[in-house]
């Protein structure tokens, strides 16, 4: 019931010719920018795609609700790795828990040289695959908004907003190509995006404790707050999301999806330039 999903693509110079040129044996390839795992809804790109959608593009992998599907991205960055967190979070989002990511992806798989690589192209055996939507794992403007006044006014109910993006774009000092203005949501904190791989693996569970922990996320007995993770497009969220959820085992994260890009394009909905971070 194994399929191997590698994820490749141009953020870490992958695409169908690269996989083509080496993968792990039998992994079937869907590129991450191209095969479908993010559309535009309602104006606002790079979302969660429609429930019908997903179950044609995961079904064509020769992925069924009985699969344990293993996410492989190329293991270079936190751009790279995230894209991996992506698409482990959007099979949790659809209900589909049988999933797991190769920490270090294709770079760790080949290290050493002594790992099975094969050539040319898997053609998956499509199978039926049914979504069982997950909410509760996103989160929209609205509940971001509820978020942003709670925190501001120091409400004791108030959930966490976390900024996963470089320095630059929490300071303001750059922003997204659709992103209608620079900045970060007030009352945000940030965890950058590079804290958060080391040597193309996530971060273990010491680490993100520590990461966490330092934001006023996690609480000394390793319990967490509800925590909203954003970025620009709902990219490096996952990641920062699947340490807390995943790594930490502290389920009460999600991901606003819409991110920064949602965010801006409201006029009323403010926005700040977030405070120099340590690195």
């Amino acid at each position: 019931d194994l399929v191997v999903v590698d994820v490749r693509s141009e953020l870490s110079e992958g695409n169908e010719g690269v996989y083509r040129a080496g993968h792990i044996p039998g992994a079937v390839y869907s590129n991450y920018l191209t095969a479908g795992w993010r559309t535009e809804i309602d104006g606002v790109p790079a979302q969660l795609p429609r429930a019908e959608t997903l179950e044609a593009l995961i079904g064509e992998l020769g992925v069924s609700n009985d699969s344990h599907v293993v996410v492989v991205s190329a293991g270079t960055d936190a751009l790279d790795v995230s894209s991996a967190a992506r698409v482990y979070w959007t099979f949790k989002a659809v209900g589909h828990d049988k999933v797991s990511i190769l920490n270090g992806g294709y770079r760790a798989y080949t290290a050493d040289g002594t790992n099975p690589v094969e050539t040319g192209w898997v053609d998956p055996l499509p199978d039926i695959f049914d979504v069982v939507l997950q909410p509760e794992l996103a989160a929209d403007r609205a509940a971001v908004a509820a978020a942003h006044f709670a925190t501001v006014f120091a409400k004791p109910a108030g959930r966490p907003l976390v900024d996963s993006r470089p320095p630059d774009y929490f300071q303001g000092k750059t922003r997204h190509t659709w992103a209608k203005r620079a900045g970060t949501i007030p009352g945000a904190v940030s965890l950058p995006d590079h804290l958060m791989v080391a040597d193309g693996r996530v971060i273990g569970a010491a680490r993100g404790a520590e990461l966490l922990q330092g934001l006023g996320v996690l609480a000394a007995d390793g319990t967490a707050r509800e925590t909203i993770y954003f970025c620009n497009t709902g990219h490096w969220s996952a990641l920062a999301w699947f340490i807390q959820s995943e790594v930490l085992g502290q389920k009460n994260a999600r991901i606003y999806d819409g991110s920064m890009v949602d965010w801006a394009a409201e006029p009323a909905q403010p926005v700040q330039l977030g405070a120099a971070t340590t690195e």
